[in-house]
């Protein structure tokens, strides 16, 4: 078949059985509502043996966390194909990811990547970019014992109707992860279908702050090889930025600010009790890529975003039987409360948080009363970073 282009510069702008048993439960159910619930651009489905599934379909695979600027580039290209096909543009996600699962199955948390997005921040991501539908397919023991070439007759042929594939340049899929771009190009050939590959999306190495830590000889060697090909936007990439604070970089590698979004959710209001009220949103995963104290801007609550300090991850200081205990949570203080939202007002509503800068990592407070004053700290600490760049 054909090479897609490599792109660079800007962004543009019944199931396998057993299946359903992950999608039993509410949060999930709520998160991916199959029925265009959250927004009116785009289907969700689970699985793919439903009426409102499209007939046929240009589609491209992956896990797609962060849907960052490669993977826009790819949606721009793939939401073309489909056009010209006269078909539908669509994404084939899995949840959990793959590594999650296997990181279950052999008992090592260390196999499982560091989560960019939320489920529920996927599919919005993924309707922004103007995806016509979404299939979200649990991966579990029996997707991952698939061979290639029933993945490909079962799921892409029988069950999706596929007419164009396009895959990244790094695409491997099956049992053993044995079927790659050849696999799957050799089957279009005999089933009758388009595969394209995609190279690798770049940005220039400039434009990305390397922490000033990273000088290792592999880092260095790592370097060296970017520089002479661009940056390979990738999630590892983003997750890596995360991690290590660099929100601009962040940014620039997503192509927007760092965002988590979901429902206000209550808590144990202690942080009301301190003279602070918090917006509680919990991260539906065990370990998010980023971790730490926040200068945020808040969206969803006022006419213009309201800014705000964050503490994102497990809050040490709190007492761990509080009803939010052993979650990760995103809890926000907006520096000026809406006098309109009352003290309950933010309860249910949907938010999106910008995570715009790190403060610092997470810390353990020995008392309430230096909670307290490392929580004013902050806030200062906040104010005084949006005045110089707000």
């Amino acid at each position: 078949m054909r090479q897609a282009p490599n792109e660079r510069g800007s962004a543009l702008g019944d199931n396998i059985q057993g299946f359903n048993d992950y999608f039993a439960s509410p949060a999930v159910r709520a998160s991916i509502a199959y029925s265009q619930k959250d927004n009116k651009s785009m289907k969700v489905f689970r699985g793919f043996k439903h009426p409102g599934v499209a007939t046929a379909c240009a589609l491209t695979i992956g896990n797609f966390d962060g849907v960052h600027r490669g993977h826009q580039a790819m949606l721009s290209l793939l939401r073309g194909e489909a056009a010209q096909r006269g078909v539908a543009s669509c994404v084939l996600t899995f949840e959990p990811h793959p590594r999650d699962f296997f990181a279950a199955l052999y008992h090592q948390s260390d196999l499982a990547p560091a989560r960019v997005g939320t489920l529920r921040d996927k599919l919005e991501d993924l309707a922004t970019c103007g995806v016509d539908q979404t299939i979200v397919l649990p991966f579990d023991a029996g997707l991952a014992g698939l061979s290639p070439q029933a993945f490909i007759q079962d799921v892409l042929v029988s069950g999706l109707g596929v007419r164009y594939v396009l895959v990244g340049d790094d695409f491997r899929f099956g049992s053993k992860r044995a079927g790659d771009y050849a696999t799957l190009d050799a089957a279009g050939d005999l089933l009758g279908f388009d595969v394209a590959r995609m190279n690798s999306y770049e940005i220039s190495y400039r434009h990305v702050q390397q922490p000033e830590a990273a000088q290792s000889a592999e880092h260095a060697t790592r370097r060296a090889s970017d520089t002479a090909h661009g940056l390979r936007v990738s999630s590892s990439a983003v997750r890596q930025a995360l991690g290590e604070g660099r929100m601009q970089d962040a940014a620039r590698l997503l192509g927007r600010p760092y965002c988590i979004s979901g429902h206000v959710v209550h808590g144990r209001k202690l942080g009301r009790t301190l003279g602070f009220k918090t917006l509680n949103l919990r991260f539906a995963h065990w370990n998010p890529a980023a971790s730490g104290i926040f200068v945020v801007l808040v969206h969803g609550l006022a006419e213009k975003p309201l800014r705000g300090v964050a503490n994102l991850g497990v809050r040490p200081s709190i007492d761990p039987n509080d009803v939010n205990g052993g979650r990760v949570l995103l809890e926000t203080h907006c520096l000026d409360w809406p006098d309109a939202l009352g003290a309950e007002g933010a309860y249910g509503k949907i938010i999106r948080v910008e995570l715009l800068h790190k403060l610092h990592d997470e810390l353990k407070y020995d008392s309430l009363d230096a909670l307290t004053q490392g929580i004013h700290r902050d806030c200062d600490d906040a104010r005084a970073w949006l005045e110089r760049r707000i």
